[in-house]
């Protein structure tokens, strides 16, 4: 996958909150609790929506370069 600009967006801060998160968890012994899935599913999301909003605006910046 290329390089693309982050346009602005906290793209890299979540994908670090969700790797501590995810590291947290696997650094411990117990069960995980449904507030600690929730939490790593909430960033999940919010990855997935800057990725999307990040995708669009690539494309319309493509076809602004190409008119």
């Amino acid at each position: 996958m290329r390089d693309l600009p982050d346009h602005g967006l906290p793209l890299v801060q979540l994908k670090e909150q969700r790797r501590d998160l995810v590291v947290a968890l696997q650094n411990r012994n117990g069960p995980i609790s449904g507030w600690e899935l929730m939490q790593i599913a909430a960033v999940q999301q919010a990855i997935t929506a800057f990725e999307e909003v990040i995708a669009d605006l690539d494309a319309e910046a493509d076809m602004d370069a190409a008119a």
